[in-house]
C-alpha cells in the first residue's frame, strides 16, 4: 500500500492556506487511481503572526504542527517529513502557485520509473505564470547544476516534489532556508539518485513573496557551489584552473608570433601580458591540482570510490592525476634546459633583451613541474590510504 505525506510549510499565509489544503485533499480520488490509497496532509505553521494556524486548526483531515518561532522553510518541511507516516512524502507551497492537481502524475512517476526524487518542473513547457527575473535567475541556476553534475535539470529549485522516504538519508543534511531545494538537487545528482522531472503550470502567489531575487539568489548559488565541491571538486576547480591553463597557453603562443616576426621588445600591455600568463598558468595548474587532491579526500571521507570527474578522460588511462607525476619532471627538466641554454647564450654576448623572455618561459615550466609533482606525491598517499582498507580486507579473505 503506497501512502503519500503531503507536508506544507506555512508562513503567514492566511489568505491562501485554506484553498490550498482543500485542493490537497480534493486529489484523494485521482491520487487512488493512481495507486496511492492513502493522504496524509501536515501543515507545519512556522511561526506566523497572522491567523494561519487557527485557519489550519479549523480545516478537517491536516494535521497541523506548530513552530514557537519562525525557523525557516526548509525547517518547516524538515518537521514535517519527521511527522510523516507516508513511503512518499511530498511538499508544496501553501502560496497556491503550485498545482495540487499535479500530485498524482508525480506520484505515478515516482512509482512507475522508479524515481527517487520526482520534481514539478516550472521550465519544462507548461503553462508558467512566473515573473521573468525568477524565470531567468531559475533558469541559471538549473544551467549551473547541469553543468556541475552531467546531468540534465530544467528546474533546480521548484518547491514542489515527489520524494521516496528512502532517499532522505541520502539528501540530509538539508538547510533550514529557502535554498533547501537547490541544495536537495544537487546532493541528489551527486548521490546518484533517480531523479525525475514533470512539468507543472506555475500561477502567480497569493499574498506578497518572501523571497529576495538578490539575497536569495546569491544564497542559493553559494548553496549550489559548496555543495557540489563536497562531492566533486575537480569537476568545479578543473574547469577554473583549466581555463587559466588555457588563457595562459594562447597568450604564449601570441608571444611566440611576436617573437617571430622580429619583435624583441614590448610595451606595457606587453608586460603585463607576460604576468598575467605567468599568473595564469601557475595558478591554474594549482586549482586543477587542488580540485583532484580533493577529489580524494573525498573519496575517503566518504568511504567510497573517488569521481573522476574531468580527470577521467578516455585519452588518459590510468586516470590523469597519475601522470602528474611523469608530466611535473619533464616540465622542470625543460625549465632547467631554457635557462641553461640562455644562460650559455647570454656568456656568448647574446642581449638580455633576447633572452628575457625565454627565461621567463623557463622559470613558468619549472613553477608548474614542482607544483605537479608535489601534487603527483599528495595523491599518490591520499590514493594508498583510500585503498587500504579494501586491500585489508583481500588479505584477510574477507573479499
Amino acid at each position: 500500500m503506497n501512502r503519500l505525506s503531503v507536508v506544507i510549510p506555512a508562513y503567514n499565509e492566511m489568505d491562501g492556506i485554506a484553498r490550498v489544503i482543500e485542493r490537497v485533499l480534493a486529489a484523494r480520488p485521482a491520487l487512488d487511481c493512481v495507486g496511492v490509497s492513502d493522504l496524509e496532509l501536515i501543515v507545519v505553521d512556522d511561526g506566523s503572526h497572522d491567523a494561519t494556524a487557527e485557519i489550519v486548526a479549523n480545516c478537517a483531515g491536516v494535521h497541523l504542527i506548530r513552530h514557537d518561532v519562525n525557523r525557516g522553510y526548509g525547517a518547516a518541511i524538515k518537521t514535517g517529513f519527521r511527522h510523516a507516516t507516508g513511503n512518499l512524502l511530498a511538499f508544496l507551497d501553501a502560496d497556491g502557485t503550485y498545482p495540487p492537481e499535479c500530485l498524482p502524475e508525480l506520484c505515478r512517476t515516482a512509482m512507475e520509473q522508479p524515481a527517487d526524487l520526482v520534481i514539478g518542473s516550472r521550465m519544462s513547457g507548461s503553462d508558467s505564470r512566473m515573473p521573468l527575473v525568477r524565470r531567468l535567475g531559475n533558469g541559471f541556476f538549473a544551467g549551473l547544476l547541469s553543468l556541475l553534475t552531467a546531468k540534465r535539470v530544467a528546474d533546480s529549485a521548484s518547491g514542489m516534489r515527489v520524494i521516496r522516504c528512502q532517499a532522505l538519508p541520502a539528501l540530509y543534511p538539508l538547510p533550514d532556508g529557502l535554498n533547501f531545494t537547490p541544495v536537495m538537487s544537487t546532493r541528489a545528482l551527486h548521490e546518484n539518485l533517480t531523479v525525475a522531472e514533470v512539468p507543472i503550470p506555475y500561477e502567480s502567489r497569493v499574498g506578497r513573496s518572501k523571497l529576495s531575487v538578490i539575497k536569495d539568489g546569491k544564497r542559493f548559488l553559494s548553496s549550489i557551489l559548496w555543495t557540489a565541491l563536497a562531492y566533486n571538486p575537480v569537476r568545479m576547480l578543473g574547469m577554473v584552473g583549466g581555463a587559466g591553463i588555457v588563457a595562459a597557453a594562447l597568450i604564449g603562443l601570441g608571444f611566440a608570433a611576436v617573437r617571430l616576426s622580429g619583435v624583441t621588445a614590448l610595451g606595457p600591455w606587453g608586460a603585463f601580458a607576460g604576468f598575467g600568463a605567468l599568473v595564469l598558468a601557475v595558478a591554474g595548474v594549482s586549482v586543477f591540482s587542488l580540485g583532484a587532491t580533493f577529489n580524494y579526500l573525498v573519496s575517503l571521507f566518504h568511504n567510497r570510490p573517488m569521481r573522476r570527474g574531468l580527470l577521467g578522460s578516455p585519452i588518459f588511462n590510468p586516470s590523469l592525476d597519475h601522470h602528474f607525476g611523469w608530466l611535473g619532471v619533464l616540465a622542470m627538466a625543460v625549465g632547467v634546459l631554457v635557462a641553461a641554454v640562455c644562460m650559455t647564450l647570454g656568456s656568448n654576448g647574446w642581449p638580455v633583451t633576447r633572452l628575457w623572455l625565454y627565461l621567463l618561459g623557463g622559470a613558468l615550466f619549472f613553477l608548474v613541474g614542482v607544483q605537479l609533482v608535489i601534487s603527483w606525491i599528495i595523491m599518490r598517499v591520499l590514493e594508498e590510504l583510500n585503498q587500504r582498507e579494501a586491500r585489508s580486507g583481500e588479505d584477510l579473505g574477507r573479499v
